[in-house]
C-alpha cells in the first residue's frame, strides 16, 4: 500500500473511532446510563476484584486461594505492563483531543493507550473463570460493562479498550499456562 494509501486508511479509521467516542459519550450523558457506566468504573477502579480475590478462598477452598494467587500474579503483570504502555505510547484521552467528548467523571491518569481497567478486568476473569467457570453469570457481565464503560465515559477509545481485551486474555492464558495450576 502506498503512503498515500496508509495515510487514507489511518485516516478513515481514526475518524470512525471518534465519531464512535462521540455518539457513547452523548449517550452516557442520560442520567440513568451514565450513573450505571460510572459506578461499573469505579468498582473497576479495584474494589470489586480485591473483594473478590478475598472472597475466593471462602467461597472455594483450595481452588480459591490457588485462583487468588493466580489473580495476584496476574494484577501485578498487567500493573507493569499497563504503566509501561502508557508511558510509552502518551496517547491523549479522547476528551482531551476532541472538543465533542466530555469526561463524565475524572480519569486516573493522563493517558489513554490501553485501558487499564478492561485490561485488569479481562486479565482478572480469564485466571478466575479458568479456576471457577460458575463464576461467569457474574464476572462476563461485569467486565463486559468496564469496557465498555470506559468509552461510553469519554475516557478511552474503542481501540485502546479492544487491545486491552487481547492483552488481558493473552496474560491471563499466560499466567496459567506459566505457573502451576495444583
Amino acid at each position: 500500500m502506498s503512503r498515500a494509501g496508509v495515510r487514507w486508511l489511518r485516516f478513515t479509521l481514526l475518524s470512525g473511532e471518534w465519531r464512535l467516542c462521540c455518539w457513547c459519550n452523548r449517550w452516557c450523558a442520560e442520567a440513568p446510563l451514565n450513573a450505571l457506566f460510572t459506578r461499573v468504573s469505579r468498582l473497576g477502579d479495584g474494589p470489586f476484584w480485591y473483594a473478590l480475590i478475598a472472597c475466593l478462598p471462602l467461597l472455594a477452598g483450595s481452588d480459591g486461594a490457588l485462583a487468588a494467587v493466580h489473580m495476584a500474579v496476574t494484577g501485578a503483570l498487567t500493573a507493569v505492563l499497563y504503566h509501561w504502555l502508557k508511558r510509552w505510547t502518551r496517547r491523549p484521552r479522547p476528551f482531551r483531543q476532541h472538543a465533542g467528548i466530555v469526561a463524565h467523571i475524572p480519569p486516573l491518569d493522563e493517558f489513554s493507550f490501553p485501558s487499564g481497567h478492561t485490561l485488569h478486568a479481562v486479565s482478572f476473569s480469564t485466571v478466575a473463570l479458568a479456576w471457577l467457570p460458575w463464576l461467569w453469570p457474574l464476572l462476563l457481565p461485569f467486565t463486559a460493562l468496564v469496557a465498555v464503560s470506559r468509552v461510553m465515559l469519554g475516557l478511552h477509545y474503542p481501540s485502546d479498550v479492544l487491545v486491552a481485551i487481547a492483552l488481558g486474555c493473552g496474560i491471563g492464558q499466560a499466567v496459567l499456562t506459566l505457573t502451576p495450576y495444583s
